[in-house]
């Protein structure tokens, strides 16, 4: 079961996923994903997420692409060492900024460096 906390700040828009990213609940999380490609500063927080398969990881790319072609701004935060790893062995890590907190997240969020 995978649920979707978006919550709305002052200064970007924040996308939880909490429970498993895998075949069966990609859609959910694609979808959400989706609905939130036009916000203009987006942070997914995947901090709640025990495990990702290479569907949520399509998903993760396809929703950040959406949102920079809409001229949004994306960051994600993930403070799971095994996800950690998982974002930087597949490069993910090179399109888009990774920080182990939500903090550094938005940080990075706000005040990119180009």
């Amino acid at each position: 079961m995978l649920e979707i906390i978006v919550e709305q700040t002052e200064q970007y828009t924040l996308c939880r996923p909490v429970g498993e990213l895998d075949a069966y609940t990609v859609g959910q999380f694609r979808d959400a994903l989706a609905e939130l490609a036009s916000t203009q500063r987006l942070l997914i927080d995947l901090s709640d997420v025990p495990f990702m398969d290479s569907s949520g990881l399509g998903a993760l790319i396809g929703g950040i692409r959406r949102a920079r072609e809409a001229d949004g701004d994306v960051t994600v935060a993930c403070s799971r060492p095994t996800l950690t790893r998982l974002l930087h062995t597949t490069g993910f890590d090179r399109i888009v900024a990774v920080a182990d907190t939500v903090e550094a997240a938005a940080a990075a969020l706000l005040d990119p460096v180009d």
